[in-house]
């Protein structure tokens, strides 16, 4: 590079090392710091967004844990669209130690790359990469006669030992590749970003630096060591669109580090690499002996034998294959084979927590933040829910203040699309008390918090006006209902007027009564559970009495005449209306209801046999009707055509099967109706029979199935409970009994 380096005052002559690596390689960042310690250059160039240089001090705070990422984010796009762009590091990411060990040394540290004020702005349409320049390492191992470039590389240069630096031969390697390509140009971008990391190199030479390092992703080498005048590079970045961003560090995790995780430098095991990085000494004994207490945690028995005899599989397994090193598919073999048994399940396990793993990196309490994402750590703080990339349930009980307030801030920051925590429903009934979430930290998150900022300072502040800016713009009643219930969970009493306005003002004009009944259950609920947090909601009961009036009144007209489709929709909302209203547990509007159900049963012929059907069991489990067998006997009468009569039965029956385990005459009825239908019939009604019987859990199909096989019983009914009970198969079960309640047995 003699004829390009300018020669310093006293014929002294620049040196400058280029070093070529793969982005998060254990190995490159090993063999790097040893190269710069050795090198010891006065100034370093780091491939990555100059944007970044005022903030690049901050990589060696205490505070500063990797995985971390820069963001880079327009702060006031134009056209609303906010962009943005990570550039993550973790330990074992060769840029990090380059960073480290510049800022260490207490030498410039600098990044290289294309602006990201250039970056961000769209370029047009990119052509697609293809051939050696979509994948250099996989021609590299093809000539090496590998079949997988990841192992490859990990064989030459991750899991090598000593030896000479491999950053001359890596340049050779990339050079013999890019001369390969011949003619064929490269991507503009592509020509961008080398054109800017050598415009870079030369302004850093001729501020008077003898020694500069410079560390870049291994392709780019020979274009960074090329003859290129200044003037074609001034050429190439002349006019280039940019736009105004503004740079942060932020948390990373090593989930996102993974190549499936769509990011485009993903490595296939950034656990495995950290361990690599961290573990010098007996990597393969310390990542199995981990893995065991992985395994033992979940209480599976994995013994100190169990690692001595998984280690020598791996060795042995390395050995065979002429691997200089056991790697990650030796390992994982040695791992299935012994520590587990062949199963699988274990083998996922480790996957997911060592392989990949979710380390969550941190940043210092004076990295660059919107004020919302600072109210945001204060409150993760104040009430001690620390970020984990991992999921992790928190069962909250809301009558403890502490648990309380947690809700609130989840239930906020779910308004701002910021999803930390999910409700989870854990199929336990835990009373209007209790909330369960699952918790899991993501990198985008904090892109979200920025976005957000345009709202507000605060969380609460800018919860309140996202709010109030959604009820403003709600175009739907069933919206408005939800904005007023997400309300009352977050506690946003100062957005409550404007929503509660707008939602009486909808309601009023609203003369559907499908939008009415799709808005009633999320109002119910936000009365409901806002009492349970101590919420006023005065003016929502207003809103829910006036709805409930309007139902009722408009329900019978809009229920008749319905065909399959709507009938069925139109099923969901009776169900979700009669739930609320259960839930609601206010007599008079109870009793409105089921008159009003009873006025539209007044009038089968015009009601869809579903619908039909439902409200005969909606009214029977009041017990408001008597007569349901005749009902249901007229139903399925030889008369009916079949495929009302599945439907009144589907409807009748899509409460639950315990009506038929317990009321054998409409069981029996059911059955004789089905048994009576011809061929052609069945065959029409078989499907709705099946998505009926097919909802019911197995143990309540076994039930019904045994009953049906037992002969009927003339006494079986509520009046005439069974009389032929064998009383000496009986007498062991009732002497028990007594025992248990400590009676006297005979």
């Amino acid at each position: 590079m003699a004829g390009l380096l300018p020669r310093l005052p006293g014929g002294v002559l620049s040196h400058v090392e280029v070093y070529g690596i793969r982005h998060h390689g254990p190995g490159s960042a090993r063999a790097l710091r040893g190269a710069l310690e050795e090198f010891k250059p006065d100034a370093v160039l780091i491939e990555g967004p100059p944007e970044a240089d005022p903030i690049v001090e901050l990589a060696g705070d205490a505070g500063m844990v990797p995985p971390v990422a820069l963001l880079a984010y327009s702060p006031a796009p134009e056209d609303g669209d906010r962009k943005a762009a990570f550039w993550p590091f973790a330990e074992f990411s060769p840029e990090w130690q380059a960073i480290r060990y510049g800022l260490g040394a207490g030498v410039p540290v600098r990044f290289c790359d294309l602006p990201a004020a250039n970056q961000l702005v769209p370029s047009g349409e990119e052509p697609p990469e293809e051939g050696i320049r979509l994948d250099p390492l996989g021609w590299l191992a093809k000539a090496a006669g590998y079949d997988d470039a990841e192992r490859w590389w990990d064989d030459v240069v991750e899991h090598r030992e000593g030896g000479p630096s491999p950053f001359p031969a890596i340049a050779e390697a990339m050079a013999e590749l890019r001369a390969q390509l011949g003619e064929e140009s490269a991507a503009p971008r592509e020509e961008q970003r080398e054109a800017h990391m050598r415009r870079t190199l030369r302004r850093t030479l001729k501020e008077g630096h003898e020694r500069v390092a410079v560390v870049c992703g291994a392709w780019h080498v020979p274009a960074l060591q090329a003859k290129v005048p200044a003037t074609h590079d001034d050429r190439t970045l002349r006019g280039l669109p940019k736009t105004k961003v503004a740079m942060t560090w932020v948390p990373w995790t090593h989930g996102r580090l993974a190549g499936h995780s769509g990011y485009g430098a993903g490595v296939r095991s950034p656990g495995w690499y950290h361990h690599l990085f961290t573990a010098r000494d007996r990597p393969i004994e310390r990542w199995l002996t981990a893995a065991a207490r992985v395994l033992r945690d979940e209480d599976l028995h994995v013994s100190s034998a169990h690692v001595i005899e998984a280690v020598r599989l791996a060795e042995a397994l390395a050995a065979l294959r002429g691997r200089p090193l056991a790697g990650l598919d030796e390992v994982t073999e040695a791992t299935r084979a012994v520590l587990c048994e062949g199963a699988d399940m274990p083998v996922s396990l480790i996957q997911r927590r060592m392989v990949v793993g979710e380390r969550l990196g941190a940043v210092p309490e004076r990295t660059p933040m919107v004020p919302l994402q600072r109210d945001l750590q204060a409150e993760q703080r104040r009430l001690r829910l620390k970020p984990s990339a991992l999921d992790r349930e928190h069962d909250l009980d809301l009558r403890k203040p502490t648990d309380l307030e947690r809700s609130r801030l989840l239930h906020r920051l779910r308004l701002l699309d910021v999803n930390w925590g999910e409700p989870t429903d854990t199929g336990r009934s835990k009373g209007t008390f209790r909330e369960t979430w699952t918790l899991a930290w993501r990198p985008e998150f904090d892109v979200e918090l920025i976005e957000a900022s345009a709202w507000g300072t605060t969380v609460r502040g800018a919860t309140t006006a996202r709010a109030e800016a959604l009820a403003t713009h709600a175009t739907a009643l069933a919206d408005l209902t939800s904005v007023a219930e997400r309300c009352l969970l977050a506690d946003l009493g100062d957005a409550l007027p404007t929503v509660m306005q707008a939602l009486a003002d909808r309601a009023a004009v609203d003369t559907d009564v499908a939008h009415l009944m799709s808005a009633m259950p999320a109002l119910v609920r936000a009365l409901r559970y806002g009492d349970v947090r101590g919420t006023s909601t005065g003016p929502l009961r207003t809103v829910v009495d006036g709805l409930i009036v309007r139902v009722c009144v408009g329900l019978p007209p809009a229920i008749t005449g319905l065909d399959d489709d709507a009938a069925r929709e139109f099923l969901a909302r009776v169900d979700a209306v009669h739930g609320a209203l259960s839930l609601l547990a206010d007599e008079d509007h109870l009793e409105r209801w089921r008159r009003t159900l009873e006025t539209v049963l007044t009038r089968p012929d015009a009601l869809h046999g579903l619908i039909e059907g439902r409200l005969t069991r909606l009214l029977l489990d009041a017990g408001r009707l008597h007569d349901v067998p005749a009902r249901m006997a007229r139903a399925v009468s030889t008369g009916a055509a079949p495929d009302r009569a599945a439907a009144w039965v589907e409807g009748f029956l899509s409460g639950g099967a315990l009506l038929l385990l317990h009321d054998e005459p409409l069981l029996r009825l059911v059955d004789a109706w089905i048994a009576g239908l011809p061929a052609d019939s069945f065959t029409d009604v078989l499907p709705l029979l099946r998505r009926t019987f097919g909802a019911y859990p197995t143990a309540e199909r076994r039930a019904i199935g045994d009953q049906l096989r037992r002969p009927a019983s003339p006494q079986a009914s509520p009046d005439h409970p069974e009389e032929d009970m064998d009383e000496t198969r009986a007498a062991p079960a009732a002497t028990t009994t007594l025992q248990i309640l400590g009676w006297p047995t005979p």
